[in-house]
């Protein structure tokens, strides 16, 4: 929490101006009972309604500065509640772009989103009670005590009364703590599986639909829903008793000072003594309930501001070099694994265990294997989504740990297995990778990426909206559009993960001849799971359990690898597979 309300150094005029002004509201409101005290005793007693008029219109100008400093600071901590809870968004947003991949599988999406959003109001919310009440609550309780132990000398145990209060909310407020602490760290756990449950039933609507399992998935989400639900109540009632008591032991201590200025007063000046006493008791009272309600607040803003910390503080595995290396731009790139090794954090064996291959410009090299056997963990090694555990990933040379990683990715153009779309336009998303580019290119992009038939047919064209995620299009047509933002792009490395599933086998073919008669020039890897995709591949790399069991042209394959003969014959007729022995 500490290390949170460092972000208010950067408000110190704002918060000297805020203490200014909240020491202002608290000596007005304790100057108040001095006034009504000498009003009974030397207005009312004596009857001089003179100086009644004369002190009850200073009451009511102190009253009016009481509340023009209030109005202000309430103003000031808004100001400064909402500029920290920005402060915090931004840096959570910059470390969370910063990470790389073993970051992102520590922290689920659903948590991050959670901590990014309910976590910082949290610690915004404590930050605006915090300039409001704990500043003014201590001026208000050491000032009242103070007046209060010089109006109470013609009237013992007064000030004794006081303190048997304090020190039973002390007590209760401890209690509280105590109990709902735990609770609040359960309730944003219990947040967090909650977003992930919704954010699943949201994005998987159509397969729950197809499986028929909405009662199930409501089941899910109603059991999330009711555990937090409970968590809440709980932590609800917990605090409600606190209001209750407080007005219980001002009620009470009312009720005593009443009784004791019975006992002792003797005349018109002891009550009003009495009667400013009774108000200091009541702002003594009041002061440590402000400061109660901060410990409310407290311990839940104490949680989510560790759960902050934790994203901040929380190390980037893959750093920048301190000295980091460079190729020149758009120069040929070629792409070398020298006994590549790969381990996720925590597992026991390697995923890819001696990797080696040399991939050069002009060149086409096409990773084939069954499914899980590392393909898409190999080529994640070139643009340093994770680092190889042992051996090294080099391009022209250069260990890829060397290059910066914005040099490092401003040579790779990266299509993933599942293509992602952003809001905006056809056109805006053609341009993703590279906003300098003109109409005709974003056209030529895209008619090498054959996706020009379906988006002239929209009655928008290129200015056709695209939806969040890209919902509005289908998986073919995304990943079409993907493609084309990577050739936007530019860059003399392309990388196409598993790109080419969605596609027909009639679309995948037109694109593979657009590729080859348009790029020629660039270092090309293709991941697939289709053989008729990499046929044509000068290199083609078969992995099995994390090995590289073959590597060389298709038909080569065909005659010297078992595993490569296994997979085309799953896919091809027999007669295809002699055509091409």
């Amino acid at each position: 929490m500490f290390k949170l309300l460092r972000h208010l150094k950067n408000y110190v005029g704002w918060l000297l101006l805020a203490f200014v002004l909240l020491f202002g509201q608290a000596m007005c409101e304790l100057a108040l009972p001095d006034y009504m005290s000498s009003l009974v005793s030397e207005g009312v007693a004596v009857g001089d309604m003179g100086f009644v008029w004369r002190r009850g219109l200073q009451m009511l100008l102190i009253s009016l500065g009481s509340v023009v400093c209030a109005v202000l600071v309430g103003l000031l901590a808004a100001r400064i509640g909402s500029g920290v809870g920005r402060d915090l968004r931004s840096q959570v947003f910059n470390k969370v772009t910063s990470f790389s991949t073993p970051e992102f599988d520590r922290f689920s999406v659903s948590s991050l989103i959670t901590r990014s959003t309910n976590d910082i109001t949290q610690v915004q919310m404590f930050c605006t009670a915090l300039i409001r009440l704990v500043f003014y609550a201590p001026v208000m309780g050491v000032g009242g005590i103070l007046r209060a132990a010089a109006k109470s000398s013609n009237m013992p145990g007064m000030v004794s009364t006081i303190a048997v209060s304090i020190l039973i909310m002390l007590v209760l407020i401890g209690v509280l703590m105590a109990i709902v602490m735990p609770r609040f760290k359960r309730a944003q756990k219990l947040l967090d599986h909650l977003n992930l449950v919704a954010r699943e039933r949201l994005s998987g609507l159509m397969v729950i639909r197809a499986f028929n399992t909405e009662a199930h998935e409501e089941k899910r989400f109603d059991e999330a829903n009711r555990n937090l639900t409970q968590n809440h109540l709980f932590v609800n009632r917990t605090i409600s008793l606190m209001m209750p008591i407080m007005n219980l032991v001002m009620n009470g201590v009312s009720l005593v000072v009443v009784w004791i200025a019975a006992v002792s007063a003797s005349n018109v000046a002891d009550v009003g003594n009495m009667m400013a006493f009774m108000q200091y008791a009541l702002q003594i009272i009041m002061s440590f309930m402000m400061i109660s309600l901060v410990f409310v607040i407290m311990p839940r803003a104490s949680v989510s501001a560790g759960r902050i910390a934790e994203i901040i503080d929380s190390p980037v595995e893959i750093q920048d070099p301190a000295h980091p290396q460079a190729v020149a731009a758009n120069a040929p790139c070629t792409i070398q694994f020298d006994h590549v090794s790969f381990k996720y954090p925590g597992a026991e064996h390697d995923v890819l265990h001696d990797i080696s291959f040399t991939t050069r410009p002009g060149e086409t090299t096409a990773i084939i294997g069954s499914t899980g056997c590392g393909k898409s963990t190999l080529i994640s090694l070139i643009p340093r989504l994770y680092d190889a555990t042992q051996g090294k990933v080099s391009i022209n040379g250069i260990d890829v740990k060397d290059f910066s990683q914005h040099d490092l990715h401003d040579l790779i153009s990266f299509v993933p297995q599942k293509g992602t779309l952003f809001s905006g336009t056809i056109a805006s998303n053609i341009r993703y990778g590279n906003q300098e580019a003109t109409d005709e290119q974003v056209r030529q992009f895209a008619q090498t990426a054959q996706a020009t038939e379906f988006i002239e047919e929209k009655p928008e064209g290129y200015d056709s909206p695209v939806s969040q995620g890209g919902g509005n299009v289908s998986g073919g047509q995304k990943q079409r559009l993907s493609i084309a933002r990577a050739l936007a792009k530019q860059a003399p490395i392309l990388i196409f993960d598993d790109s080419f599933s969605a596609l027909d086998f009639k679309t995948d073919a037109a694109l593979r001849r657009a590729l080859n008669t348009t790029y020629q020039d660039r270092t090309m890897l293709i991941v697939a799971q289709r053989v008729s995709t990499i046929m044509n591949a000068q290199q083609i790399i078969v992995l099995d359990d994390g090995e590289i069991v073959g590597c060389g042209p298709h038909r080569e394959l065909l005659k010297n690898c078992q595993v490569y003969l296994e997979i085309a014959r799953s896919q091809l007729s027999e007669e295809e597979i002699e055509h091409e022995q």
